[in-house]
């Protein structure tokens, strides 16, 4: 380059995006995944009880009774309380245990080997910040790349060795840029839906039915869950995600005698336009996101359509890995 100008805006450009590819790339690392509060931990009690007493409902009464006040609305395939014999308590929804990590993850997405991390409910914003910086990184040096790398092939650059660094450099950022495209692109379809990589694969199974959408109340909502209310932090690596990874909406739990009540405001909204809002408490943070009344309308017309079944199903112990 003999243009100052384009040096300047060439070196700027490139370490704005170095830095971001950095920062979200150590910030995708290093932050710890989050483990379920003490709430879903049993007590000392229910161990012993648990271990005392055979297979059978006695030990689902054990189970039912330690989630009655907890907010779960998802069951395993037999229609079970999700429990870890591991760790020794009852999955929140969307969590599941790694077993690399052995440990139950909130909300977690997969075991990815590249960054050596559990990505979950506590860094998934900062995976997403990574491939999208990682591919803007890529693209941007196989752009300024390009014309160098024509020269290559036309015989219009110097035969020194740097040549050979043009056409390595261009080859290794376009394969990077297809690769992490594709990623990256299936990762914001997963947002825009409010899925996980592990319930594409399972979908997730409810006390009445089995959703794939279950947890989706529209890309925005989708969206915000992920990045925040707060605009200003959605390009920048820390952290805004909405809730606390053990509680989160969704639009096809009905009414439960069994379960606790909703919160103060939701109950009364319910019952006057017949919306379905969770049968459990929400954290504060969640719990806005359900103040949508069109957005909950059209949610609850679609969940009543494809509702079947209202009985309730037997518990069952059964573990998941």
């Amino acid at each position: 380059m003999t243009n100052i100008g384009e040096k300047v805006v060439c070196l700027v450009a490139y370490h704005i995006f170095f830095m971001l590819f950095v920062w979200s790339y150590w910030k995708t690392i290093f932050t710890l995944p989050m483990n379920p509060s003490k709430e879903f931990h049993l007590s000392y009690s229910d161990k012993e009880s648990l271990e005392r007493e055979p297979r059978g409902e006695s030990q689902q009464e054990v189970l039912r009774r330690a989630a009655k006040d907890l907010p779960i609305y998802t069951r395993t395939m037999s229609g079970a309380i999700r429990y870890c014999d591991r760790c020794q308590l009852v999955k929140p929804d969307r969590c599941h245990h790694c077993s690399v990590c052995d440990k139950c993850i909130l909300k977690m997405d997969h075991h990815c080997p590249w960054v050596n991390n559990c990505v979950g409910f506590s860094n998934y914003k900062f995976f997403l910040l990574f491939l999208a910086y990682s591919l803007l990184y890529c693209i941007f040096i196989a752009a300024t790349d390009l014309q160098y790398f024509i020269k290559f092939w036309t015989n219009g650059l110097p035969d020194t060795q740097a040549k050979f660094h043009i056409m390595f450099l261009f080859f290794a950022a376009a394969m990077f840029s297809v690769s992490l495209s594709s990623l990256f692109g299936y990762h914001c379809w997963l947002v825009s839906k409010n899925k996980s990589t592990l319930e594409v694969f399972r979908a997730p199974i409810f006390r009445h039915r089995t959703d794939k959408n279950g947890f989706s109340l529209g890309f925005s909502k989708n969206l915000r869950q992920v990045f925040g209310d707060e605009k200003k932090y959605w390009l920048l690596p820390v952290f805004s995600s909405l809730g606390d990874g053990c509680s989160f909406p969704t639009c096809l739990v009905n009414q439960d005698p069994e379960q606790a009540s909703t919160p103060g405001g939701l109950n009364s909204t319910s019952k006057s336009e017949n919306h379905l809002f969770p049968a459990k408490p929400l954290r504060d943070s969640q719990s806005h996101l359900l103040t949508d009344t069109q957005s909950w309308s059209e949610i609850s017309a679609k969940a009543e359509k494809g509702k079947v079944g209202m009985s309730n199903p037997a518990l069952t112990m059964e573990n998941e890995t």
